[in-house]
């Protein structure tokens, strides 16, 4: 049995100072939910987001800092190796918000 995907899963996600609230999830698909945290342009943390509604990056470290609210969208199994560095070829976290951005 296939995974149906009924509409586009979205939330509204606010910025005070480092602290990152999210929205109910509309549409919710009901997989992992995770806030990516980029610094630089470069990921610096990934951080599970369904069981709390908000995160507080701790690095206090000067730069420009972006945030976005990730769910994760099942296709299949099909992964590129055997193992735990394998990677899903398919299957993927698709940005569920619109990125928010601070910098120290």
């Amino acid at each position: 049995m296939d995974q149906v995907f009924e509409g586009t899963p979205a939330a509204d996600i606010s910025l005070d100072g480092r602290r990152v609230t999210r929205g109910d999830v509309t549409n919710d698909w009901g997989s992992k939910i995770q806030w990516v945290v980029k610094k630089d342009d470069k990921v610096v943390a990934t951080v599970a987001a369904r069981a709390e509604a908000s995160y507080e990056h701790p690095d206090e470290t000067p730069g420009k800092y972006e945030i976005v609210l990730q769910q994760f969208k099942y296709v299949n199994f099909k992964k590129d190796g055997k193992g735990p560095d394998s990677n899903y070829t398919e299957s993927k976290f698709v940005d569920i918000s619109v990125p928010v951005s601070y910098s120290i």
